[in-house]
Parts: C-alpha cells; structure tokens; sequence
C-alpha cells in the first residue's frame, strides 16, 4: 500500500508483555473461601451483572463452572481446595474485566501474599 510502513505496521501487530492476551483471558486467584462458595460467589455475582455484562450457568460440576453471556461469550471458573484455601482460574475473551471484579470480591488468602 503506497505511503504506508513496515515499521508502523510492526508497532502495532505486537502487544505490549502486560497486555498479552493469555494475561487477560486467563486469570488465577487464591482465596481462603472454600470450592464451594466460591462458585455459589460467581453464580451470584454474574447474574446480578447489568444486562450486557451477565452470565448464566450453563454447565457446573463440583470443581467448575461455565457461565454464557448473552453475546454468547463464555466464562470458565475453575476452583480446587489447596492446602493453604481454594486455588480459583477463571477464564473468558470478552468478560476480563468483569472476572478480576468478581476476583476482588472474594476474601484474599491469608497465607498467601497478594
């Protein structure tokens, strides 16, 4: 294309290390909260979101939990009891920012420093 440059083109095709796509669509959590409550914490907490930010189950087990938006997007928690609390993973494209509100809403682990 006449006028346009390698060097622009190259800019912006490389993310900066903080906003790699893998840190915001995957995002990992200790708390002192127990497997259990922490996806009954997540069920609430997604579906009382505004309309465009809430999510309901569509899949869920005793470890895990999907969530759909009404975009279609998904979101996955995953949660395992530790010797130390509750190792929570949570991960989605599109809902990043709703996950690390959801993160600062559950009790920090007190072994572990945040």
């Amino acid at each position: 294309m006449p006028g346009s440059s390698l060097a622009a083109t190259t800019l912006h095709s490389t993310p900066h290390p903080f906003m790699s796509l893998q840190r915001r669509t995957l995002q990992e959590k200790e708390t002192s909260l127990s497997v259990p409550d922490v996806l009954a914490a997540a069920k609430t907490f997604f579906a009382q979101r505004t309309t465009i930010y809430s999510a309901f189950i569509e899949q869920e087990s005793a470890n895990h939990l999907t969530l759909r938006g009404l975009g279609g997007e998904e979101i996955a928690i995953g949660a395992i009891a530790t010797p130390s609390g509750t190792a929570v993973t949570a991960s989605s494209y599109m809902f990043d920012a709703q996950i690390s509100r959801f993160f600062t809403t559950l009790p920090p682990n007190d072994e572990v420093a945040e």
